[in-house]
């Protein structure tokens, strides 16, 4: 093979090793990083990045009092509805003091929250959006979020701070 040819193909193949790289470097830092859809959660004192944010679609079959098993709690109402099995685990590695969830989204939610120590319901914490603060104890906690009429699917985002 004459000489000319090795040095072209030497070269085309470090010029396509770099583009692979210099692509890849760009891709990783440019795409923005976006929160799981229906993930379970596992934190503790001073998670990172804080807030945690996760996302899902709202709603269900099942009536919300009937996942909770009551219709009120001392953090608002069991309304809605939700599907059988939560939308999200939260698994809480140590006793916080603090914990904040919020959820967000573009139509009204409401939000059931069973795990150690009982079980909370929340309708409108913040505007149409429920959430719940308080001192939170180590465990599992599931977590339903749901909507008003029964079979009615709308996206959120749950935010879970330490920040008051």
């Amino acid at each position: 093979m004459p000489k000319r040819v090795l040095n072209k193909g030497i070269r085309l193949s470090l010029m396509v090793v770099t583009l692979l790289v210099t692509s890849v470097t760009h891709a990783g830092a440019d795409v923005p990083q976006t929160p799981p859809i229906f993930g379970d959660i596992s934190i503790g004192k001073n998670f990172s990045p804080d807030p945690f944010t996760v996302r899902g679609m709202s709603g269900g079959s099942v009536a919300g009092n009937q996942v909770a098993k009551r219709t009120e709690t001392a953090t608002g109402p069991c309304t809605g509805f939700v599907d059988e099995t939560p939308d999200h685990k939260l698994e809480i590695t140590t006793k916080l003091d603090y914990l904040k969830l919020l959820v967000q989204s573009p139509e009204d939610t409401t939000l059931i929250v069973k795990g150690p120590g009982g079980t909370w319901c929340n309708d409108e914490f913040d505007g149409k959006n429920p959430g719940m603060v308080g001192e939170w104890l180590p465990g599992t906690y599931q977590i339903w979020v749901g909507s008003y009429v029964k079979g009615k699917y709308f996206p959120y985002t749950l935010q879970i701070s330490e920040v008051k």
